[in-house]
C-alpha cells in the first residue's frame, strides 16, 4: 500500500470531516462509558443488591472499572486494524461494538427479576464497551493528527477532548432533568436506562459521518503481530512514559466522573445539585480541552503539557478540603471546574504529544496502547480505589490525596519527553 502517503495529504474539506466524524462517533462512545458512572448508585440497587451503606455502590463502581480492563486488548486488536487497514474501517468498528454492549445495558432486567443472570450480563456489557473505547482513541486521534493543517495538530486531536466533555456534558444534562423529574424511587427503578436508551437514537448519524470519513492512512501489509510486536520493541519507551503521563489525567477524569457518588453519599447533597457537577464538568472540559490544543500550537506541548499537571497537583487536596468543609452547590460547582479545566489542559497536551513521537506505520496501534493500558490500570481503579478509601478511612479528602499522588508520577514522565510540535507526522 505505497500509496498512503498520497492518500494522507490533508485537505481543508478532509479536515472538516475528520472533525466531525471523529467527534460524532467519539462524543457518542465516551457518553456511552461514562453515563454508567453518573447513575452508579441507582446501578448498583438494581443489579447488585449488596449490603452496607458502601456495598452495593462498590460493586457498581467495581463493575465500571471492569470496562477498562478489556480496553488493552481493544487497543491491541483495533489499533492493528487501524494500522493495516485504514483509520476508516477501524472508527466504524467501535461504534458498532459500543452500540451492542449499550443496547445490552439498557435492555438488561433487574437483580430481581432475573437473579444471577442480571449482574453478569452487565458486567458482559461493560466488557464489550471497554472493548470499543480501547480500539477508538487511537485509529480517531491518528486520524485527526494526519488530517490536520500545518501549526494546528494541537487544536485538531484537541477535539477528542472536546467531544469528551460534549459527552459528559450531555449526560449531565440528563441526569440534572431525570433528578428534576423523577423520583429516587423512578429513577432506580427505570429512570437510568432513559440516557443510555437515547445514544440508541445518534448511532445513525455517527455511523452515517464514518462510513463517509476520508481516509488519512492507505494501511500496510505487514499483520497485527508485527505491528504490536514492533511498538513493544522500537518504542517501549514513548510507550511507558506515555502511560505515565497519562495517568493523571486518567484518575483525574474519574475523580470528576465519581463526584456526583461522591456528593450524594459522602457529602450528602441533593440528586439535581450532585448531578450539576457533571454538567459543569462537561462544558469546562470541552472549552478548556480546545483551548489546550490552541496553547499546544503556539507555545509548545511541554509548557502546556506540565504546568495543568502541576497545578492540579498543588490544588487538589486545599480544593477539596474547601468541598468537604462547606459543602454547597457553589463549592462543588467551583471544584468540579477547576478539575475539569486542569485535566482537559493536560489531557489535550497529551493527546498530541504522544502520536507525534510514533511514526505513522504505528501510531494508531501505540495510541491505542498508551491510552488503554493508563486509563485500564489508572483509570479503571479509580473510583473503587475512592470508595474503597472512603469507606475505610471516613476521610472525604481521600480522593484528593490519590490524585495528587498519581500527578506526581505525570509531571516526572513529562519532563523526560522532547518537544514534537515540529515534527513530520507524514512519516
Amino acid at each position: 500500500m505505497a500509496s498512503a502517503a498520497a492518500s494522507a495529504e490533508p485537505t481543508g474539506r478532509v479536515s472538516r470531516k475528520a472533525i466531525a466524524a471523529a467527534v460524532a462517533g467519539n462524543a457518542l462512545e465516551f457518553y456511552d462509558f461514562v453515563i454508567y458512572a453518573y447513575f452508579a448508585v441507582y446501578i448498583g440497587r438494581a443489579f447488585f443488591p449488596v449490603g452496607g451503606e458502601f456495598g452495593s455502590l462498590l460493586a457498581a463502581v467495581a463493575t465500571f472499572g471492569v470496562g477498562f480492563f478489556t480496553r488493552p486488548l481493544g487497543g491491541v486488536l483495533i489499533g492493528a486494524f487501524a494500522d493495516r487497514a485504514g483509520r476508516k474501517p477501524a472508527m466504524i468498528l467501535t461504534v458498532i461494538l459500543i452500540t451492542v454492549g449499550t443496547l445490552g445495558l439498557a435492555a438488561t432486567p433487574s437483580y430481581a427479576s432475573i437473579g444471577i443472570a442480571a449482574p453478569i450480563i452487565v458486567v458482559l456489557c461493560r466488557l464489550l464497551q471497554g472493548l470499543a473505547l480501547g480500539g477508538e482513541v487511537g485509529p480517531a486521534t491518528a486520524l485527526l493528527i494526519e488530517a490536520a493543517p500545518p501549526g494546528k495538530r494541537g487544536f485538531y486531536s484537541s477535539w477528542q477532548i472536546g467531544s469528551q466533555g460534549l459527552a459528559v456534558a450531555v449526560g449531565g444534562v440528563f441526569g440534572v432533568t431525570l433528578s428534576l423529574l423523577l423520583s429516587p424511587q423512578e429513577l432506580g427503578d427505570w429512570g437510568w436506562r432513559v440516557p443510555f436508551l437515547f445514544s440508541l437514537v445518534l448511532v445513525p448519524i455517527a455511523m452515517y459521518l464514518r462510513r463517509n470519513l476520508p481516509e488519512t492512512h492507505g494501511g500496510t501489509e505487514a499483520s497485527g503481530a508485527h505491528i504490536v510486536g514492533t511498538v513493544f520493541r522500537r518504542h517501549r519507551r514513548v510507550l511507558l512514559l506515555g502511560v505515565l503521563i497519562s495517568a493523571s489525567v486518567a484518575v483525574a477524569s474519574q475523580v470528576g466522573n465519581y463526584m456526583v457518588s461522591y456528593a450524594v453519599q459522602v457529602l450528602k447533597l441533593p440528586a439535581p445539585v450532585a448531578q450539576s457537577s457533571v454538567l459543569i464538568g462537561g462544558l469546562v472540559t470541552f472549552v478548556f480541552g480546545l483551548l489546550g490544543g490552541i496553547l499546544c500550537d503556539r507555545y509548545g506541548r511541554k509548557i502546556v503539557n506540565q504546568l495543568p499537571r502541576i497545578a492540579l497537583m498543588l490544588l487538589i487536596v486545599p480544593l477539596f478540603l474547601w468541598l468537604s468543609g462547606a459543602p454547597g452547590t457553589a463549592t462543588l460547582l467551583a471544584v468540579s471546574a477547576i478539575l475539569a479545566a486542569l485535566t482537559a489542559m493536560a489531557g489535550a497536551a497529551g493527546m498530541v504529544t504522544v502520536p507525534e513521537l510514533l511514526p505513522i506505520s504505528v501510531r494508531s496501534t501505540g495510541m491505542s496502547l498508551v491510552y488503554a493500558i493508563s486509563t485500564s490500570i489508572f483509570g479503571g481503579t479509580t473510583q473503587f480505589v475512592v470508595t474503597g478509601l472512603l469507606a475505610a478511612t471516613k476521610n472525604p479528602l481521600a480522593p484528593a490525596y490519590y490524585l495528587a499522588a498519581i500527578s506526581v508520577l505525570s509531571v516526572a514522565a513529562m519532563a523526560l519527553l522532547p518537544e514534537t510540535r515540529e515534527v513530520d507526522v507524514q512519516q
